[in-house]
């Protein structure tokens, strides 16, 4: 009985072996032919390049999988409870940032981000960009170029990084033309991921760190850390600069900023000196559990995809909650349904105490300028201004980090609810301030219930501003296309 029972635990035990040895070798020969595919498709490329490769449309043929889903990203459907990949009017959704960015060129024209095909087309069709009608013209500088297209490291190579930001927006019309792409992120010859602009490398050297040096697993995020940042034009050259010599945090990039005496702009209302935040997206999910445990941006916005043997990045970069079974469910094993709602309930949460630090911090500015008027002292308004920056500081942080409330929802809410803090506590003060120039009610409040309401309250033409743009798409965005395709800039 013993002897028989040992022959069956022994014939069970070289059956399992056998098994896991073939699973192993049908995974090993599975990833040997993905290797020899790979190098199949290095060593009989039909268009080698070298250099800066500014047309997408050039890596079509050697990596057709990856191209497809690139293009994909002129597919805006997708609507989440909260924004999406759809272009929705912030403006309109939300009047009162007309108010918060009085004196600024975000009140005339913001909307929600959309795919990178779009990149190019937007900024010359925003009412932000103006309508330059020669090359010297228009409010903007060359650097809002710098994170549209792969034609900026191409010009920043051919003029110079230094040259290249003096100059103005319009003067490089018929030179940036391609949206964001294959070059922004690969080396054209090698395809390994690369840094294509100087400022992320510059504020690595600055903390003393060398992005050369990086994990692979890391480079799926530099890349992007390279445009989802904070950043800034610093000195008379308008030079590109992160703003993270002391840290990360909105605290730390607040100190910096303060050191400098730096402001983006002085609102029209309440004479603040503003701190406009671009979009921090990297340096929020960094703050996340997500990115703490070195999960990647690419992890969750490009997942890998298999075909024919195959396995690539999915480069229609979107929002992961279209595509749940390729990114949160690689890891999470709850369903669709139950890791939607995780989402949205840390979003909605976030949303409830900007709702409410929007209108306080408007009403905020428009009680200022009334406070101006009624004669009150830079030495009265300092402590009020210093607040009013401080909180609109963190609103804008935190509204403009694209998915923070998802990448780190605590964080996230703790600058929300910090920014309404100091908005209200400028509004206090504010109540001094009037009552010291023997002013004792409520202030006046304009309408500012809808966009053109608030635009036309705090004095902006957009008819006009519309009109002239209109122009400028008529008249010189397809002469600034006509002279690429001549030049061979794009097909």
């Amino acid at each position: 009985m013993s002897k028989n029972l040992k022959t069956w635990k022994g014939w069970l035990l070289f059956g399992g072996t056998m098994a896991i040895v073939f699973c192993l070798g049908l995974a090993v020969s599975a990833l040997s032919e993905r290797r020899a595919e790979v190098v199949s498709i290095f060593n009989n490329r039909k268009t080698p390049m070298k250099g800066i490769v500014a047309v997408n449309e050039e890596f079509k043929g050697d990596f057709p999988r990856e191209y497809q889903t690139w293009a994909e990203t002129a597919n805006c459907d997708f609507q989440s409870e909260f924004n999406g990949n759809i272009m929705v009017d912030a403006l309109e959704q939300r009047p009162e940032m007309v108010i918060l960015w009085a004196g600024y060129a975000f009140a005339k024209d913001y909307s929600t981000p959309r795919g990178h095909m779009y990149a190019v087309k937007d900024i010359r069709e925003s009412l932000r960009t103006g309508a330059p009608m020669t090359a010297e013209d228009g409010p903007m500088s060359a650097n809002c170029w710098t994170c549209k297209s792969p034609d900026v490291p191409r010009m920043m190579q051919e003029l110079g990084v230094e040259e290249f930001y003096k100059g103005k927006w319009a003067a490089l019309g018929a030179e940036i033309v391609n949206p964001i792409g294959c070059s922004d992120c690969h080396d054209s010859e090698t395809m390994d991921l690369q840094i294509s602009r100087p400022a992320l490398i510059d504020a690595f050297q600055r903390q003393g760190k060398d992005v050369t040096k990086a994990t692979p697993q890391e480079m799926r995020s530099l890349v992007c850390a390279q445009c989802h940042v904070e950043y800034y034009f610093k000195g008379d050259g308008k030079v590109v600069t992160f703003p993270w010599d002391k840290g990360m945090t909105v605290e730390d990039m607040e100190r910096y900023y303060d050191e400098a005496n730096y402001a983006d702009y002085t609102h029209k209302l309440s004479k603040t000196p503003i701190l406009k935040a671009q979009h921090p997206g990297y340096e929020v999910a960094q703050l996340g559990i997500h990115g703490q445990r070195g999960v990647s941006c690419a992890d969750c916005h490009m997942p890998y995809k298999s075909e024919g043997g195959v396995k690539y990045s999915d480069h229609h970069i979107q929002s992961p909650l279209a595509m749940i079974d390729r990114t949160c469910q690689v890891c999470h094993r709850e369903s669709e349904e139950t890791l939607k709602n995780n989402v949205f309930e840390r979003q909605r949460k976030a949303n409830e105490i900007r709702n409410r630090l929007e209108k306080e911090l408007a009403t905020a500015h428009i009680e200022a300028k009334f406070a101006w008027e009624k004669g009150a002292t830079e030495a009265e308004m300092k402590p009020v201004l210093d607040l009013i920056r401080q909180s609109q500081w963190r609103w804008d942080f935190a509204v403009a980090s694209h998915g923070g409330s998802f990448h780190a929802p605590q964080e996230i809410q703790r600058i929300l609810a910090h920014g309404l803090d100091r908005a209200l506590q400028a509004r206090m003060e504010l109540v001094k301030v009037l009552a010291a120039h023997g002013y004792n009610k409520a202030v006046p409040m304009p309408d500012i219930s809808t966009k053109e309401k608030a635009q036309k309250y705090i004095g902006l033409d957009i008819p006009a501003e519309r009109a002239a743009k209109e122009k400028f798409l008529k008249e010189i965005e397809p002469e600034w296309l006509k002279q690429a395709k001549a030049n061979g800039r794009m097909i």
